[in-house]
């Protein structure tokens, strides 16, 4: 069985650029690196095929590929992070470090405005930051397999949750109408921005609050604390 645009599949990988693993779904490889994170959250990623939710060279390759099959890839700067931009380093004044309560040495990792930045160097009040990210303008490799493709609706629901909300929220599944209904109203932004997407990944429209379509008799799933309950009205 090939893999194709829109499978929802769970796959191993070991990112490395010049030799050295960046990224990981193997915990051993995890605390070797000593990922930032904590390492029993690690473990193989559920994603939809050819929807971004990998770099993209990386999942332009996974399409065709098989399951349970080890496979190995190079990507170019062009289709991983990126080649270097020049523009993206920047002079900054020491007073701008200063508010923020930063002492800037070089090879400093930082965070400003919402960007990882690195410090080159420091001299006198004027500091050289560089804004690209730090695998930009390097050769990526992926070892990778796929373990096999999800056909549950629910798993693919909460996939598409870790990965755009970064958090779950309850919703119930109805089958019949091919529905997804979350019922906290705060995410209605979050829903109506992604809905269409989410309808061409999965065959299901997403929507917030009561399910106006529901008919006696209809079954749906409701996901809740991690357990799947039947309700029939």
């Amino acid at each position: 069985m090939q893999i194709k645009k829109n499978d929802f599949i769970e796959i191993e990988f070991t990112g490395k650029a010049n030799n050295k693993v960046f990224d990981t779904t193997n915990k051993q490889e995890a605390k070797q690196i000593n990922l930032d994170i904590n390492t029993k959250d690690i473990k193989p990623l559920i994603v939809s095929v050819g929807n971004g939710m990998l770099l993209k060279g990386f999942d332009e390759a996974i399409q065709g590929k098989e399951i349970n099959k080890k496979y190995s890839i190079n990507l170019e700067p062009e289709q991983a992070f990126g080649k270097r931009d020049p523009s993206l380093i920047k002079i900054i004044s020491m007073k701008t470090f200063r508010e923020k309560n930063i002492n800037p040495v070089p090879g400093l990792t930082v965070q400003m405005d919402n960007y990882i930045a690195k410090i080159l160097s420091v001299s006198g009040g004027r500091i050289t930051v560089d804004f690209n990210n730090p695998l930009a303008g390097k050769e990526i490799n992926y070892d990778f397999k796929i373990t096999k493709k999800i056909t549950d609706t629910k798993e693919k629901i909460n996939a598409l949750q870790d990965f755009f909300f970064k958090q779950r929220f309850e919703f119930t599944i109805n089958e019949k109408d091919k529905k997804v209904i979350f019922k906290d109203k705060k995410i209605t932004p979050l829903v109506q921005m992604m809905a269409e997407k989410f309808k061409e990944m999965t065959g299901f429209e997403f929507v917030v609050g009561e399910d106006k379509a529901e008919k006696p008799g209809d079954s749906l799933k409701e996901v809740e604390g991690g357990r799947e309950i039947k309700i029939r009205n």
